[in-house]
């Protein structure tokens, strides 16, 4: 699309991606040539936050009785519990969503 003359703007709204992206992309074709401007480059996975007994923990508190005045556990309740007591550091409650998801997908 930018050699038949369209802007970086034009090209963004018919990928439906930002214009960055557009720009980036645009750069490394001409660095690094056809294969490197079109496919991304790998990321490296990152160690996961809780091993198997922490992920039963979370799993155990999530489903145990929630703190005194409050009707149930909130994605910030179970991060800050299991934090309180040192089962890990520290832990977002994006995190602890994702890990419940993956163990509510897998039950069907």
């Amino acid at each position: 699309m930018a050699w038949e003359g369209e802007t970086d703007k034009a090209i963004a709204q018919s990928l439906r991606v930002h214009v960055s992206t557009v720009e980036r992309t645009r750069a490394r074709y001409v660095k690094q040539g056809i294969d490197h401007g079109v496919q991304d480059r790998p990321h490296p996975s990152k160690p996961r936050k809780l091993d198997g007994f922490k992920e039963a923990f979370l799993i155990a508190t999530a489903c145990s009785e929630p703190p005194d005045g409050r009707t149930r556990w909130t994605l910030k309740l179970l991060a800050d519990r299991i934090v309180s007591l040192d089962v890990v550091d520290s832990i977002s409650y994006e995190t602890v969503r994702s890990y419940l998801k993956k163990t509510m997908s897998s039950r069907g």
